[in-house]
């Protein structure tokens, strides 16, 4: 007999897959594409060095230089002032100038409370005050000095000067100077007076005083007005306002308010009594 033939069939061969593994970036080299080129950074640190020159040219040179100032917020005879003190300014760069050199040049005048200014290319100097408001006349002998409310003495006045104002009396060897501010009895009847204009008082004041922190303002129509010390001074002023139109002038009369809660008047005709 002849062989049989087998019908097993051949295990087929096996293949063998490689997949490719997904190959990591360097986070390095994800930052250099960002980082810029050589030739880059060449030509910024040309651009920076450039502008740097030409800034110092520009301060160094007249190209900026001063040649006009605007003066704002101040009278005409002010500004001139103002003008005056920053002559030695005029020719310099705007961008040399500083902040300092125009606040001690200007706040330095007396009548100046503060100073600001702008620069406004390519040569102007924009400079804006404020300035002090008057509120009293010292008086000094045969000697007038005008005084802000802040008890600055902003100038010297001629004589019978500014009838509107009221005025402070000081001994003839009272030592008073331009710019200087008033302090003691002086500077104590000048905060008397500073809040009657935002009052709007109804009388017209002649004069204050104070004698040892004691304060007292005589009014036209006669009535003096006490006010005791300096405590609570807004109070005392805003009582007076409304009782001073109650009491018919007379001279000799007064309106003590020292203490608010016990106003009293007295003289020729009291009205008010506590």
């Amino acid at each position: 007999m002849g062989a049989v033939p087998s019908t097993r069939r051949p295990f087929p061969r096996a293949r063998t897959a490689v997949i490719p593994l997904a190959r990591r970036r360097s986070p390095l080299r994800d930052v250099s594409r960002l980082a810029p080129s050589g030739r880059s950074l060449a030509v910024g640190f040309i651009l920076v060095a450039l502008a740097a020159a030409a800034y110092l040219t520009a301060r160094e040179t007249s190209m900026f230089a001063i040649r006009r100032v605007e003066i704002r917020g101040a009278t005409p005879a002010n500004g001139a002032a103002v003008r005056r003190a920053l002559a030695p300014l005029r020719g310099s760069s705007l961008l040399a100038l500083g902040g300092d050199a125009v606040a001690r040049r200007v706040e330095a005048l007396p009548f100046v409370v503060s100073a600001t200014y702008d620069r406004a290319f390519p040569h102007t100097l924009r400079v804006t005050i404020r300035e002090e408001r008057p509120v009293a006349v010292l008086r000094r002998g045969p000697d007038s000095f005008l005084v802000s409310t802040r008890g600055r003495v902003i100038r010297v006045l001629a004589p019978r000067a500014l009838l509107a104002l009221p005025r402070i009396w000081v001994p003839r060897s009272a030592d008073v100077s331009i710019g200087v501010t008033l302090g003691g009895d002086p500077g104590d009847a000048v905060a008397a007076l500073a809040p009657l204009s935002r009052l709007h008082f109804p009388v017209h004041v002649l004069s204050a005083a104070a004698v040892q922190g004691q304060l007292t303002i005589q009014l036209r129509n006669g009535l003096e007005l006490r006010l005791g010390d300096g405590r609570d001074l807004l109070l005392k002023l805003a009582l007076a306002k409304e009782i001073v139109p109650t009491i018919p002038p007379a001279s000799g009369t007064y309106l003590d308010v020292s203490v608010p809660e016990r106003p009293v008047a007295g003289g020729r005709d009291p009205q008010v009594g506590g």
